[in-house]
């Protein structure tokens, strides 16, 4: 697991993904598909080798979907998964 990558990932879902943007045109798998290629794909640009992101790609994936299905209503669902994703992150490797 890189830490580094993950550490990245967050601050580009942060930057790129703000709660309540996803305006019901495309479904939330399909933009969060979409955006989950970009990421990857400036990946590369931010100096992170292709083995060391796809080693990552299915922590990260959860992490888009859940910044996308993010919205100013309370989902149950999405807090559990946040605080999952947040546990696992302060657990480390």
């Amino acid at each position: 697991m890189s830490q580094r990558f993950l550490r990245w990932a967050e601050a580009w879902i942060e930057e790129h993904i703000p709660p309540g943007a996803n305006p019901d045109i495309e479904s939330h798998e399909a933009k969060a598909k979409r955006l989950l290629e970009t990421l990857f794909a400036e990946a590369a640009t931010a100096g992170f080798t292709p083995t060391e992101a796809e080693e990552e790609r299915q922590r990260v994936a959860p992490q888009v979907l859940t910044a996308v299905s993010d919205g100013t209503d309370f989902d149950v669902n999405t807090y559990h998964l946040k605080s999952q994703l947040a546990q696992e992150n302060e657990d480390g490797d």
